[in-house]
């Protein structure tokens, strides 16, 4: 199998989720090629087996040359052109959420984005007063002044710290879920700007290794 005269065009998006352990080529890129069994066959090529229960275990991420060296072990002579991104990332969801559970999960995001809003609104009329703001709220509900510290106080604190572990996706040392914090994601798009603006620098000098004209 040599694949002389013939060639393969690969298409990977950036993040594929499969739900299947083992991961062919089939699962995670859009193929075409000038001899369709060749193409089949690129289709079911192995190239990675998820394993365990570990939802830490559940995303790899891939370099396309993985996949070329991969094919051309088998089609020495084909030509491919890669029509994707360099890396790729692929995730691994056994069960995907059922339709019940996204839209409970889209009507909690909606119940909270509104009273959040409200209550944002509430204390920006009165100066950010939050403990003014909660004293109305309890005498308007209960028909009585709030003479020590209320369950809207105790609400707001644990809600407070309860959001601040769940928007940095970190309870102590411990991640929450497998996903980047937000920390980590504004260090990554730090360091390809630092990067982005080297190479656009180092160009613009002439100073950058290229080749001849």
């Amino acid at each position: 199998m040599s694949g002389t005269g013939h060639t393969l065009y690969l298409k990977l998006p950036q993040n594929s989720i499969v739900s299947e352990r083992t991961v062919r080529i089939g699962d995670v890129a859009k193929l075409e090629c000038t001899d369709a069994g060749i193409r089949r066959k690129v289709r079911q090529m192995e190239i990675y087996h998820f394993e365990g229960d570990d939802r830490r275990n559940r995303t790899q991420v891939f370099s396309v040359l993985y996949l070329i060296k991969m094919i051309h072990a088998s089609y020495p002579d084909l030509e491919i052109v890669n029509l994707g991104p360099p890396d790729f990332v692929v995730r691994y969801e056994h069960s995907p959420e059922k339709k019940a559970v996204q839209v409970l999960k889209v009507a909690v995001v909606c119940i909270v984005l509104f009273f959040g809003g409200a209550f944002t609104i509430m204390t920006f009329i009165q100066d950010v007063a939050v403990g003014e703001v909660f004293d109305r709220f309890y005498t308007r509900v209960t028909g009585a002044s709030p003479t020590g510290v209320t369950p809207l106080e105790v609400s707001f604190c644990i809600g407070l710290a309860v959001g601040i572990m769940i928007f940095y996706n970190h309870v102590g040392r411990k991640k929450i879920t497998d996903d980047p914090t937000p920390i980590q994601t504004a260090m990554r798009k730090y360091e390809q700007d630092v990067d982005n603006a080297y190479i656009e620098t180092s160009s613009r000098k002439g100073k950058n290794i290229d080749v001849d004209n």
